[in-house]
């Protein structure tokens, strides 16, 4: 079984030569003296008899690149073999091995014909030279030899074209698995982004707020500096909270029942509010009935104002800010307003845009529209900038 496996690795490793040496095996068999069973003992071959069989094992080196002009030449070599009274057993095999060889390198219906038209030429010869019908069972063998050549190489074909067909979709669906795990990771990159930029720029500007106030009240009321720079310890411990967390769910293991903190609601706006409201007069009003709302939307919800607060401090300091909540039978809606001079620049909309401008803007487009919903933003008409983002949320749909 080994030399045979080493064998067949070579022959496919170099086809030409595997075939140059069946072709010389069947050359040296087609010269052997073999006599038929009680029968006359055979003449030897003449040079004319050497000559032909060796064209027809020679054409046997070229089958796989020219299939069907070698069969050819191979028929008419084996039909001359025939007629001439020369014809031995491996001219049979030659023939066979060219017509199986058509049937693998072609389709059903050229292999067929080809078949049969080979089949066809032998067989006609035989019966002249032999005098007998074409039923007769030396003829009806000869011609189940191409038969089942044709057959055999079939099968091989078609089994190489299955084998193609698996492989190539094997090959396909690796691909599309790539493709989809490289969309995935580009997904929680961005997520992961969002809400580290949510996280740090929301508690960098609130600590810049109260730091700016206890700057300003240090001398005077020392008291309320005292209390603006709680708000600066309390606002950088919560980051810190927040980044260890967001670091620690990146790095934690599937099985690792690791705590995560609560996600980020409108439950906590009265502190969030209340944050920037030292530096910045902040109210927040709520229409409608509150009701609890689906864990995304509350997120996206509780992030698009934190990001509006945050805007409005860096590009309208110190200027009124008024964020408004109502509730509705479709979902919540989400207006933060201010009465400053400045605006936030546009989010990017093309390759050229700098990196980084408008990044808020576009994370609450990105998470509202995460959720569905639709986001707004832009200067008003009376000055000021207004944000305002429609959050699906039916009534039925509450968690």
């Amino acid at each position: 079984m080994g030399r045979l496996a080493e064998w067949r690795r070579v022959a496919r490793a170099h086809p030409t030569g595997g075939d140059a040496v069946l072709a010389a095996l069947l050359f040296l068999v087609s010269l052997l003296p073999v006599d038929p069973p009680g029968g006359p003992p055979r003449d030897p071959l003449g040079v004319g008899a050497v000559l032909i069989a060796l064209a027809a094992c020679a054409a046997l080196v070229l089958r796989r690149r020219y299939p069907l002009p070698v069969l050819a030449a191979v028929t008419v070599t084996a039909a001359v073999s025939i007629l001439v009274e020369q014809a031995r057993g491996p001219f049979v095999l030659s023939v066979a091995l060219a017509a199986y060889t058509v049937a693998t390198r072609t389709d059903r219906r050229t292999a067929a014909v080809a078949g049969a038209v080979s089949a066809v030429v032998v067989g006609a010869a035989a019966v002249v030279t032999l005098g007998v019908s074409w039923v007769d069972p030396a003829v009806v063998v000869l011609l189940l030899w191409f038969g089942v050549a044709v057959a055999a190489g079939d099968a091989v074909r078609s089994r190489r074209a299955y084998v193609a067909v698996l492989e190539e979709r094997a090959l396909r669906a690796e691909q599309t698995r790539e493709e989809e795990a490289r969309r995935r990771v580009a997904e929680e990159r961005l997520r992961i982004a969002r809400e580290l930029h949510d996280v740090v720029a929301h508690h960098i500007a609130l600590i810049n707020v109260q730091a700016g106030v206890a700057g300003h009240l240090l001398r005077g009321q020392p008291d309320a500096a005292e209390e603006a720079l709680g708000h600066v310890r309390a606002a950088s411990r919560t980051v810190l909270d927040e980044l260890t967390t967001v670091l620690g769910v990146l790095r934690r293991d599937e099985e690792t029942d690791a705590p995560v903190e609560p996600a980020p609601s409108l439950n906590r706006l009265d502190a969030l509010v209340e944050g920037f409201a030292t530096g910045q007069p902040v109210r927040w009003t709520v229409a409608g009935q509150p009701r609890p709302l689906p864990t995304a939307v509350d997120v996206a919800a509780y992030r698009i104002i934190q990001e509006s607060l945050t805007n409005a401090h860096k590009h309208a300091p110190g200027a009124a800010v008024a964020v408004r909540l109502r509730y509705d039978a479709a979902g919540l809606t989400i207006e933060v307003r201010d009465d400053g001079a400045g605006s936030p620049p546009p989010a990017p909309d093309g390759p050229g845009s700098t990196p980084g401008a408008g990044m808020g803007l576009l994370g609450m487009r990105e998470r509202a529209e995460s959720v569905g919903g639709t986001f707004t933003a832009g200067p008003r008409p009376d000055g000021g900038f207004l944000v305002r983002a429609d959050l699906p949320a039916p009534e039925e749909a509450a968690e």
